[in-house]
């Protein structure tokens, strides 16, 4: 999975459409395997860019959970000390 897709399920507030169609870009991005298409491919890789996001707002909306709401802040700070520990000097 790619690194910069982030989960977006279960937070309060909700994912906002802006989080979704990042996760869609880096999405088609990591499938196409370039950052930016040719003008040839621009169209199909916005095209799908688009469609991804709108399926992915579809599935975030219906999935349920039990699970009380994640809170961005101290799940940021989680992956922070998760860095850090990863990346500590040997």
């Amino acid at each position: 999975m790619c690194r910069n897709i982030h989960p977006l399920h279960n937070f309060e507030p909700a994912a906002t459409n802006d989080e979704v169609h990042a996760a869609a870009l880096q999405f088609v991005r990591k499938v196409a395997g370039t950052t930016k298409p040719s003008r040839a491919n621009a169209a199909a890789f916005d095209e799908a860019v688009e469609e991804i996001a709108h399926i992915t707002r579809h599935l975030l909306d219906h999935l349920v959970t039990n699970a009380p709401p994640k809170n961005r802040e101290i799940e940021a700070e989680k992956a922070r000390a998760r860095a850090a520990r990863r990346y500590v000097s040997v």
